[in-house]
């Protein structure tokens, strides 16, 4: 019994979790015709050679920010800025580099992992002409 009633506490706690995923499962924003996407994910989980190809440093430190913008679905050029900051409130700019690959164009920025935590991204693009913002909390992990 006494099981029973921890997995339903567990499970009444995950469901917010499972909600805010389904209720924006792909990591974009749509601006009109513009669509930006965006991943965060770990430098260390990268290939050396590509890290050294995109001029990023692989390390079990260093968190990646990638932003892709489409204007009509088709790639496009765009002024990419932001900030990232943790549950204390600091906060450090984002520098991109633009990384072209086979018809594709990213924007990359790398950023400090020193422990787990959720970080919070501001992220302003401009593109067509227009300039959007928009925010996004994630959990990184330092690597192992």
């Amino acid at each position: 019994m006494r099981r029973l009633v921890l997995f339903l506490c567990s499970l009444c706690l995950a469901i917010p979790v499972l909600a805010a995923d389904a209720a924006k499962p792909e990591r974009k924003e749509v601006f009109g015709d513009v669509t930006v996407h965006y991943s965060v994910f770990n430098s260390g989980f990268l290939q050396p050679a590509t890290a050294q190809a995109a001029g990023l440093v692989r390390s079990k430190n260093q968190g990646v920010l990638n932003i892709t913008v489409l204007k009509d679905g088709k790639p496009s050029t765009a002024s990419v800025t932001g900030t990232v900051s943790d549950l204390t409130s600091r906060k450090t700019d984002l520098t991109f580099k633009q990384v072209n690959d086979q018809g594709a164009t990213y924007y990359i920025a790398q950023f400090p992992v020193q422990q787990p935590e959720t970080y919070t991204f501001t992220v302003t693009v401009g593109a067509a002409g227009k300039t959007n913002s928009f925010s996004f909390n994630q959990e990184v992990f330092p690597g192992e």
